[in-house]
């Protein structure tokens, strides 16, 4: 099972790096989560320098696919060559986009007629790129997911996790990462947002 996370140049590491270590709580054979870049090294806004351990083309087959945020999303719309390298497929993966990640999903097509969520400064590019923008941190409907806020990425990570392998997994792998002290309250809020939109069964790819 591959799980792509797409980072850009200025990536959000909240973002991109916070989703990357949930999904890696995932202990079962086969899983696999990359960063999935389009050169082999990039900068996040804050100056960190990530390589790619996966091509935007190697996304393309994955199981599922997070798009990352950062501060350079609007260039990266607007990058038409950048842009016609991502062919993702809700017909055959689960796609999930954080904050301005969601930007790129709404210019590829991907929530025609799908509320969504995002970040309160990607918000009026979204709603200008036709979406409704939903004022809570996550939202999903059928292969495609969407979340608001760097720390609402955690809750990404569940949902892919919950639809890939399974609930108890998700729920496991939010308590491994949680506050002591604050660890059932914490699976508990996570999965009260998230578990709305588990409507199909896990395993479905």
């Amino acid at each position: 099972m591959h799980i792509a996370i797409l980072t850009f140049d200025g990536f959000n590491e909240l973002d991109s790096l916070i989703a990357f270590g949930v999904l890696n709580r995932v202990a079962s054979a086969g899983w696999r989560v990359s960063i999935a870049s389009p050169t082999p090294r990039v900068r996040s806004m804050n100056g960190l320098t990530v390589d790619a351990t996966a091509t935007l083309e190697e996304a393309h087959t994955a199981d599922a696919v997070v798009v990352g945020s950062g501060v350079k999303t609007r260039e990266v719309v607007a990058d038409r060559a950048l842009m016609a390298r991502l062919h993702l497929d809700p017909t055959r993966q689960l796609l999930a986009g954080q904050c301005s990640g969601t930007l790129v999903l709404a210019k590829l097509g991907l929530l025609d007629g799908i509320p969504a969520c995002t970040d309160l400064t990607t918000k009026p590019w979204v709603r200008e790129a036709g979406v409704d923008v939903l004022n809570q941190p996550f939202y999903a409907r059928g292969a495609v997911a969407t979340a608001g806020g760097c720390l609402a990425s955690p809750y990404l990570a569940a949902w892919l996790i919950a639809r890939l392998v399974g609930v108890d997994e998700a729920r496991s792998a939010l308590h491994y990462v949680a506050p002591v002290g604050e660890k059932d309250d914490y699976v508990a809020r996570a999965m009260g947002n998230v578990g709305p939109y588990l409507v199909e069964p896990a395993a479905v790819i």
